[in-house]
């Protein structure tokens, strides 16, 4: 009889545990496999701000900035910390470079090196299970969200699929804001074989009725990409949806976007108002695409593919009006701070460069509210024989 080892163990009681349930299955199976005394499992709010807990819901969260935790979720490490004559862990719990949050643990004894990358393997393990969970139970979303969403923002949070990915080929984060209060946008993006397609969209309008324009533009994308349509015909068949819903009175500002993850070639349509900037050492520039009609304007139009080349290591920034044309009293964002604060990032993880770029807006607003909703998306191509994904490297423990 073969005898299954801890992790075996602790990923089948998870993948069978009731969905709600799997903070108190892994408190209690850590507890059993590894002498684990106690846990809190931390998610990462909407806003990319603060970090709340989950089997102590009405507890106070982690800001992300100055703090242990904040640490180990921006810089993806893992620190072991001297704890009242215990320790604590503290372990990044991320899928495929979508970061989830924090797994805190305490431990009545310092655990060896061995014991520790177990442990780790385990915050993966639960990081997939609370994804997986997330269809079937509201605790999680629950947990993200310090503050009630607006309808709109809700509809738009829904259409997402997930805020950061990575794999040996690329890497890619984007972030809706106001995070609470988005109204018509949004990104998605999905992988094929050998490409990367990224749509940044912008509906016109106000409240729930642009929420509503970009959930028909973003579906009609997707039923045409996955239909096998190639990126004009994805851009025409959305155009038309728009148009036969709404004959040219609504539209939706776009830009698609195709990467080949084998030659680095990008495709684009500038359907409207979204941004490209390419970011390498040397310095940022705008992309310049030839700008054609947004989604739904008019019944009928034919959108042309351009392209341009990227070198292993570029970094893509497509960004909606929202950043770029924020204004505070005389002065504009994209003159006078943005592409500062996008070279100033250029060597952070995709996602803590959104997260950077969106800090430095807020701090040019004065923490104002922004006047237009934004989405920043971020994308390096690490070219068609890079090693692998940080993921997959080896862990960076910190010791304290």
């Amino acid at each position: 009889m073969i005898v299954p080892t801890r992790l075996e163990s602790i990923d089948r009681a998870l993948r069978n545990a009731p969905a709600h349930e799997l903070p108190g299955v892994l408190e209690a199976l850590l507890g059993h496999h590894f002498g684990v005394a106690g846990l809190e499992i931390y998610l990462v709010d909407l806003r990319l701000a603060v970090l709340e807990p989950v089997l102590e819901p009405e507890g106070p969260g982690i800001p992300l900035v100055a703090t242990l935790e904040g640490r180990v979720f921006c810089d993806q490490v893992h620190v072991q910390q001297p704890l009242d004559g215990e320790v604590a862990l503290h372990l990044p719990m991320t899928v495929r470079g979508d970061r989830l949050g924090v797994l805190w643990l305490r431990l009545p004894d310092e655990p060896d090196e061995a014991t520790r990358e177990e442990l780790a393997e385990a915050a993966a393990l639960a990081a997939h299970a609370i994804t997986l969970a997330e269809v079937a139970t509201d605790r999680y979303r629950r947990a993200r969200r310090p503050q009630r969403l607006t309808l709109a923002a809700e509809m738009q949070w829904q259409l997402l699929p997930v805020r950061s990915a990575e794999c040996a080929a690329y890497r890619l984060a984007g972030q809706l804001e106001p995070a609470y209060a988005v109204r018509g946008d949004n990104f998605d993006w999905a992988q094929d074989v050998d490409s990367l397609t990224v749509a940044v969209t912008n509906g016109m309008g106000e409240s729930t009725s642009a929420a509503m324009l970009t959930t028909l533009a973003i579906t009609a994308l997707r039923n045409a990409r996955r239909s096998g349509a190639n990126l004009a015909t994805q851009a025409a068949l959305a155009d038309q949806a728009i148009w036969s819903h709404h004959a040219g009175s609504q539209h939706v500002s776009t830009l698609l976007m195709q990467i080949d993850l084998v030659t680095g070639e990008v495709r684009a349509i500038d359907a409207g108002s979204p941004r490209v900037w390419r970011v390498r050492d040397d310095g940022v520039e705008q992309v310049d695409l030839d700008a054609q009609l947004p989604l739904g304007i008019l019944d009928g139009t034919e959108y042309e593919v351009q392209h341009f080349q990227l070198e292993p290591g570029d970094r893509l920034f497509i960004l909606t009006d929202g950043i770029y044309d924020a204004v505070l009293a005389d002065r504009n964002y994209s003159t006078s701070a943005l592409r500062r604060a996008l070279y100033s990032s250029r060597h952070l993880d995709p996602a803590e460069a959104v997260r950077s770029l969106l800090s430095d807006l807020r701090a040019f607003l004065q923490d104002s509210d922004l006047d237009d909703d934004a989405v920043a998306v971020c994308v390096d191509w690490l070219g068609p024989h890079h090693g692998g994904s940080p993921a997959a490297q080896e862990r960076n423990w910190i010791l304290l």
